[in-house]
């Protein structure tokens, strides 16, 4: 069996929603021994085994990067990249900004993409070059041209191992936040989502993998924003196998806003 991505998408996401939906509010989280601001719950496991078998079954010669269950290596050049619950802190918590997120790369190239927030009855998707949708209507990023103006989310984790980090990361933040109307964060996939339908301006975090970014990416791209690493620069998914412990930063905004955010980021790095 074999579905166009799109329609394969919008099915799995359907069906993880109902799972992730059913479980809200019923579950409790327990802190990963490799970090301690990471959560996990059996519904993770759960979802991500739902949307591992959909891939096996409809696209069997296909590597996956799931979150949870790690690499699953088919020596092909299409990878899907999984994470079940984006936000299980605050689906532990019982707080609606959670989703679930799926990335197909095609070599280190984001193809096609899907992203549901199962509190919220919404499903994203897009495929490389034919724009992005929200429950099949077209969507497209903020034509706000001030960056004064805009809602920015921004996501932060503390490094306890490393204090100065995070103190050096809230000075370049106070700096946003001096030059925005209002800072959100929910250091979700809501995030995104936000992004790329127009009610944010943009999105960025220092803290993440490659399972955060690949469906995030290609959605707002397609919703006609920008999506770069922290600095500005392009995101390298070249042997994305090899990339599942490693940490990723993004700026993800319309393009305007993108622009005006690297100038301060720029400025306080002197980068």
């Amino acid at each position: 069996m074999n579905l166009n991505y799109t329609t394969f998408l919008t099915d799995v996401l359907t069906k993880a929603s109902l799972v992730a939906h059913n479980n809200f509010g019923k579950v409790v989280g327990e802190i990963k021994e490799n970090n301690p601001n990471q959560i996990l719950t059996e519904t993770d496991l759960e979802i991500g085994k739902l949307i591992i078998e959909a891939i096996k079954t409809n696209y069997p010669r296909h590597n996956i990067i799931d979150e949870e269950a790690g690499v699953i290596n088919l020596g092909s050049q299409y990878t899907f990249v999984v994470d079940p619950i984006d936000g299980t802190s605050n689906f532990a918590k019982g707080v609606a900004a959670y989703g679930i997120m799926i990335g197909l790369l095609d070599g280190g190239m984001p193809i096609a993409a899907g992203i549901s927030l199962p509190e919220f009855s919404q499903i994203y998707t897009a495929e490389k070059d034919h724009g992005a949708f929200c429950n099949g209507q077209p969507i497209h990023v903020s034509s706000e041209q001030s960056l004064i103006n805009s809602l920015v989310a921004y996501g932060i984790d503390g490094h306890k191992e490393n204090p100065q980090k995070t103190q050096k990361e809230c000075l370049l933040l106070s700096e946003i936040v001096l030059n925005i109307r209002n800072l959100r964060a929910s250091n979700s996939v809501l995030d995104f989502a936000l992004v790329a339908c127009g009610q944010y301006e943009a999105y960025l975090n220092q803290s993440s993998k490659i399972w955060d970014n690949v469906a995030a990416q290609l959605i707002i791209e397609e919703a006609g924003g920008v999506y770069t690493d922290f600095f500005g620069q392009k995101i390298d998914y070249s042997n994305p196998l090899q990339r599942a412990a490693q940490n990723f930063t993004y700026c993800a905004a319309s393009p305007v806003i993108h622009q005006q955010l690297q100038d301060i980021i720029r400025r306080n790095f002197k980068i």
